[in-house]
């Protein structure tokens, strides 16, 4: 299921990015990806996507990151661990699988990202898990 087919689309505000190679939802505390059948995410996708949000990662802001993974596509692992090297952007991350071979894939991400990542088998399991993290409910309560 899309972000913007699920429910969440009219209950949390968000921000819609698009690119050649997918789309990316922001949101308070969460980033969402859902990238194009076929693509290979690289180095060179990782580049725009960190120039295109350079400013918001770089001011200090702590959130999610949600891969939407209804398309079939690769991700080259080792962008978690250069990624989490350079920036400390992400709190947690949740990768939604939809066919087994998608969650082996993820098995095998997880071992690359240094924080908590959860695999999840739908859109609203990923959320409420990202929407639950600790760091955000204190957030919450003290604004």
């Amino acid at each position: 299921m899309k972000f913007e087919d699920s429910k969440y689309s009219t209950q949390i505000e968000y921000r819609k990015e698009v690119f050649s190679f997918g789309t990316i939802y922001v949101t308070e505390h969460f980033l969402l990806s859902e990238f194009n059948e076929g693509i290979h995410v690289d180095y060179n996708i990782a580049s725009e996507l960190i120039s295109r949000f350079s400013n918001f990662i770089s001011k200090g802001v702590k959130i999610g990151y949600i891969a939407n993974r209804y398309n079939s596509y690769s991700f080259d692992p080792q962008l978690w661990v250069d990624f989490n090297k350079d920036y400390d952007a992400f709190i947690a991350s949740a990768i939604v699988t939809y066919t087994n071979f998608s969650y082996l894939n993820a098995s095998l991400e997880k071992k690359f990202f240094n924080k908590s990542l959860k695999r999840c088998k739908n859109i609203e399991e990923a959320i409420e898990w990202i929407m639950n993290l600790e760091e955000f409910k204190t957030r919450v309560n003290q604004n």
